[in-house]
């Protein structure tokens, strides 16, 4: 167990294990970041391990769960409409925990693979950490205590004392020089950063991420039902509901997309995923001279489509295509395409998977 801060530790299973088992005068709370947010998982690695518990809260990423404490605990929890995680997921298990039950345990499940969706958990575990530092003193661990808990807690020095990834986890180094997070909790990092040290789900950081995570999921033979969809803004209650977000946000209009043949609303701003025009294969292809100016080339790379998150208007999508037209929900009338595997927008960048409307076949107005 290792000092990273005052009363913050970091540890593997083992130290959180002799802390569980025997109480500490130095930690009062324990961030467990498992596979597994169950107490049997330490029986499991250690059968003479009994480690009594009363839990305290449940919580699913739709907000569902059991309570058997009135105690208000005060994290944040998650919007799952826009999150990666389907409502059904467990996103923490609170718990009083080890001898006397004097401990408070706040249990995450969490594996240590790099395609394993970090950043939807990450507040809930800030906000725990933070709290009880107030009250006590936290030891995070994981298994090992070298990938998981050092995300955490990288990300926690990010926020706290607003460092670059790189910087915060090149302090938590000096404090215990083998963590390693894996290569896809860094990069998850860099996006944290990237969104102000906070989990943005209107930024098109974590939008790109989200399709990233779908398209893993549909790769993996997983059916991509409306829920992980995006609500469809052609819906009164949907746009609505849209509208009321950005008049909270002081903002006096909002810019939608409409089919060019029967006006029903098929996207909003909100919907959209930017790009960086000119990346991907256009890097290697040979271009003919043209007349005019060289240096201008904003007409030559402009993108002719609009790339938006899959909605649930796009019953191909849900039927579980991998690739096919978009059509109107009220016209049918062509508007786009899709592909999970990706397409080339017209500037050269590659966007991947893709949901495609054709600027040609679509109206933009405000509302």
């Amino acid at each position: 167990m290792h000092l990273v801060r005052e009363n913050l530790f970091i540890g593997n299973i083992g130290d959180a294990a002799e802390v569980l088992q025997n109480g500490s005068d130095e930690v009062t709370h324990i961030l467990s970041v498992l596979s597994s947010a169950s107490i049997s998982f330490f029986s499991d690695w250690r059968s003479s391990l009994i480690i009594p518990t009363k839990e305290i809260k449940k919580v699913f990423a739709g907000g569902s769960g059991s309570t058997a404490d009135s105690e208000d605990v005060g994290l944040t929890l998650i919007d799952v409409s826009k999150s990666c995680l389907s409502a059904e997921k467990l996103l923490y298990l609170l718990e009083y925990a080890g001898k006397d039950l004097k401990l408070v345990r706040m249990a995450v499940p969490i594996r240590d693979m790099e395609s394993e969706d970090l950043l939807d958990y990450l507040e809930p575990c800030l906000d725990f950490i933070e709290k009880s530092r107030k009250e006590g003193s936290v030891l995070v661990h994981c298994f090992a205590g070298v990938s998981r808990s050092a995300a955490i807690i990288t990300a926690y020095l990010m926020r706290s004392e607003h460092l670059s990834q790189e910087d915060a986890l090149e302090s938590l180094k000096q404090c215990c020089e083998f963590v390693c997070p894996n290569d896809g909790f860094l990069e998850q990092l860099k996006m944290f950063e990237e969104m102000g040290f906070k989990v943005d789900r209107d930024s098109n950081v974590y939008k790109r991420f989200r399709l990233k995570v779908l398209g893993d999921w549909y790769n993996r033979g997983e059916k991509i039902d409306s829920s992980k969809l995006a609500p469809d803004p052609g819906l009164p209650t949907e746009l609505s509901s849209e509208v009321k977000t950005l008049q909270n946000g002081q903002t006096d209009h909002m810019l939608v997309y409409r089919c060019k043949k029967c006006r029903r609303i098929v996207a909003s701003q909100a919907n959209v995923v930017g790009h960086v025009p000119g990346e991907g294969e256009s890097s290697f292809e040979w271009h003919k001279r043209r007349s005019g100016n060289p240096f201008n080339r904003d007409d030559e790379y402009e993108c002719s489509s609009v790339f938006v998150e899959p909605l649930r208007w796009m019953k191909s999508v849900e039927e579980g295509a991998m690739e096919g037209k978009l059509s109107c929900a009220h016209c049918d009338a062509r508007l786009g395409y899709f592909n999970w595997s990706g397409i080339q927008c017209s500037c050269g960048s590659w966007i991947t998977p893709a949901f495609q409307l054709h600027k040609s076949r679509i109206d933009i107005s405000s509302i």
